[in-house]
């Protein structure tokens, strides 16, 4: 039984959980779980399974209800375990009914109810590992239904997004190389970490119609890679992007371009100074698609999802302290001092004008769980904006659980 309790961006958090990740001895995960947060509060249930019968063959079934709604979600599949595993296959499906709100200035703008309805089947194809690489062909069918209407909660719904369903089939193609490092002291404590230096690219292209079952018709593409490499002795970057939306009638829909990179410098077993950029940008994004930066996306020093617009930007800079302090073999200690400038750019629907540039500075304590599996790392920080308005704390405390330091 595990006890939870958070805070990001002015905003708290609670999460009460019983689990079981050996259930009755068979490596099976069971779990049972209650959340609060700003949006919703909720009991789910959560079983996952990855060897079914002894086999390659998983699944993954859960169900929560919630104070404005209920998700329900199941999958099963066999994943490419292995860069040089032949095949894999898989189905997904998932239907949820809550209400999902729109923010700006940390405060909800607007609400309104969505019912979702996901189908996907896929399946892939690989030769396996030929030359230090993989090549893995792709293909699958997916249905992805969103009907909404007014909310009756308590912020009225001002805009209401237009139904959408799209269900296309689609083909893709992945490559990965095998280059991998290991290390510590870097995104975790005390831990091994696997380090990914190769490349790998994913693209997907699909089609929706109304002969399919869809309401319109418009391509459907994904595109996505990433790469890593040592700098010198001492410095590791890592990159990673993505685009991935549609194309109707000649024109982008709902679209967004994402890209980060993050760069470790080590100074020795304990210090590493980190930077990270990550940057977004949407083309016609759907009203219930959200550009978003406050205390909840890396802005620690402001509240959650404070500002938005089309384009965003976010620099973090961080001195990691890694201590040898271990108390009753319990949590790895360790200690970080950082600082975070970001902005957003353009135009959202019910936004207000972006306010230019966001800075705040800050410190924090890291506590890595010794005694999971997950690796999960315990911040708990204290921040301070430079600049800010009124409306924003001069002091802002986070508390939150994450996978990495």
């Amino acid at each position: 039984m595990s006890i939870g309790v958070g805070r990001s961006g002015g905003e708290n958090k609670t999460r009460t959980r019983i689990a079981d990740e050996n259930f009755l001895g068979l490596g099976q995960y069971l779990a049972v779980e209650y959340t609060s947060n700003v949006d919703r509060s909720g009991l789910s249930f959560d079983f996952r399974d990855q060897n079914l019968f002894g086999s390659w063959w998983g699944l993954d079934a859960g169900y929560t209800n919630s104070s404005d709604g209920s998700t329900s979600n199941i999958a099963i599949g066999r994943p490419f375990y292995s860069l040089d595993s032949r095949w894999s296959a898989g189905l997904h499906g998932v239907t949820s009914d809550q209400v999902n709100p729109l923010y700006d200035l940390g405060e909800k703008t607007n609400e309104f109810r969505q019912q979702t309805d996901f189908l996907g089947v896929e399946a892939g194809w690989s030769r396996g590992l030929v030359n230090g690489w993989t090549t893995r062909w792709l293909a699958g069918y997916r249905f992805d239904r969103s009907l909404f209407e007014a909310s009756a909660e308590d912020v009225p719904t001002v805009l209401l997004p237009e139904d959408r369903t799209l269900s296309y089939p689609w083909v893709g193609v992945e490559l990965i190389q095998d280059r991998f490092a290991t290390t510590h002291n870097q995104d975790q404590i005390g831990r091994t970490e696997d380090v990914f230096l190769g490349k790998s690219l994913r693209l997907e292209l699909g089609w929706t119609a109304g002969a399919l079952g869809g309401d319109r018709s418009a391509g459907i593409f994904g595109l996505g890679g990433r790469t890593g490499d040592y700098l010198g002795r001492r410095g590791l970057i890592l990159l990673r992007g993505s685009w991935n939306g549609r194309v109707e009638s000649g024109s982008l829909a709902d679209s967004l371009v994402s890209a980060d990179a993050r760069y470790y410098l080590r100074f020795n077993d304990k210090n590493v100074f980190t930077t990270s950029v990550d940057a977004q940008h949407g083309f016609n994004l759907d009203l219930d698609h959200q550009v978003l930066l406050g205390g909840d996306t890396g802005l620690r020093g402001y509240p959650l999802r404070y500002q938005t617009g089309d384009t965003r930007a976010l620099l973090s800079v961080e001195e990691r302290y890694f201590t040898d302090w271990f108390p009753f073999r319990l949590v790895r200690v360790g200690g970080a001092i950082f600082a975070d400038v970001g902005r957003t750019w353009g135009t959202a629907p019910l936004a207000s004008e972006p306010q230019g540039w966001l800075t705040d500075v800050g410190f924090g304590l890291r506590l890595g769980n010794a005694r999971s599996s997950l690796g999960n790392v315990l911040h708990m920080d204290v921040a301070f904006p430079l600049g800010a308005g009124s409306d924003v704390k001069s002091v802002q405390f986070l508390l939150e659980a994450r996978r990495s330091f």
